[in-house]
């Protein structure tokens, strides 16, 4: 695998020095190219619409078709410039568009910097089933430009944190430490502060992919909170991805203290900060429902799922368990 490499700082003067001298053009949404028109309109681009429901293959088609109207060749270079949808669509077009083309990202949301940016990851949705059709293809590169993210919601900014405490959990107890000191501190999203959650969280992953890019072992461990999470997302319009993945950490912190895995007072410290983080960890559907939509999880192999479950703050591992046995924990 060759590595992504990361950038971190202003966004503009980043890509002066990283884009390659062929021809880019910019994959991005109509919310960045009505907040960064500079950005965006020095390149030649092409503007796709928001939300969750245009991450889709008509989407990549629409794309397609519009490289070739552009006449856009092998040499070309695709920029994603957005967040997590823009960049998991770039990629796939990207690795797919003339048998792959190299391409980049400038990452504008919390949620994409640490998590969907990074890694080789690339893929849409097809019905309610989340990233079914993709590519593990690593981007030459990710601009993280934390000064973007001052124009997002606050729900969106939480929503990200979700996964900087995840990569916490996963593999730098140091980094969970230091987001209890911002939370209580009331600094979480000072521009300095979420610099350094950032490139920490950042590296938990890239060092997980650069041992295991395919998701045959280790990687697995970055799906932590996930499994339950996706299922939420499938039943519902009401959360969001972060807030899904908080409910599916909480749940699996305690699965894992029955588990006699993880300590209580470690699935109390992490309950307590998603709460003072400001998310709510009850799910929002029943738990027999939830249950039931993890059979239909990507990941599963026949009767059997892999489930992603803390030891420590700072270290989990991968249990390879039946469904009756992974439904018991939460009954």
């Amino acid at each position: 695998m060759i590595p992504t490499k990361l950038y971190f700082g202003d966004a503009m003067a980043m890509l002066r020095e990283v884009l390659p001298e062929s021809r880019v053009v910019v994959i991005t949404d109509e919310n960045i190219l009505r907040l960064y028109p500079n950005l965006v309109t020095q390149y030649e681009h092409i503007a796709i619409g928001c939300g969750e429901d245009i991450k889709c293959m008509d989407t990549v088609m629409h794309i397609y078709g519009e490289l070739m109207a552009m006449g856009a060749d092998r040499s070309t270079f695709l920029l994603g410039i957005g967040g997590g949808i823009v960049t998991d669509i770039t990629g796939f077009v990207a690795s797919t568009y003339m048998r792959g083309v190299a391409f980049g990202f400038v990452s504008t949301t919390l949620l994409g910097q640490v998590d969907a940016s990074v890694g080789g990851k690339n893929g849409v949705n097809v019905a309610s089933f989340k990233n079914m059709i993709g590519t593990i293809t690593q981007p030459q590169f990710v601009i993280s430009d934390v000064t973007m993210l001052g124009t997002l919601p606050e729900r969106e900014l939480r929503a990200g944190m979700a996964e900087v405490v995840k990569s916490a959990i996963v593999g730098d107890g140091e980094l969970f430490d230091y987001i209890e000191r911002c939370v209580s501190d009331g600094n979480c999203y000072l521009p300095e502060y979420l610099q350094y959650m950032v490139s920490r969280a950042m590296n938990v992953k890239m060092s997980i992919v650069a041992e295991d890019e395919r998701e045959s072992g280790k990687r697995r461990l970055l799906n932590l909170g996930h499994t339950i999470g996706h299922a939420i997302e499938k039943l519902t319009h009401d959360v969001n991805h972060g807030e899904a993945v908080a409910m599916g950490m909480s749940l699996i912190a305690r699965a894992a203290v029955r588990l006699g895995l993880f300590s209580p007072s470690d699935a109390e410290r992490v309950d307590a900060l998603l709460l003072r983080l400001g998310f709510d960890i009850a799910p929002k559907v029943p738990m027999e429902e939830i249950l039931r939509a993890t059979r239909q999880d990507k990941k599963k192999s026949d009767e059997y799922i892999n489930i992603v479950l803390p030891v420590a703050i700072g270290e989990c591992v991968v249990r390879k368990m039946k469904f009756e046995e992974f439904e018991k924990l939460f009954v």
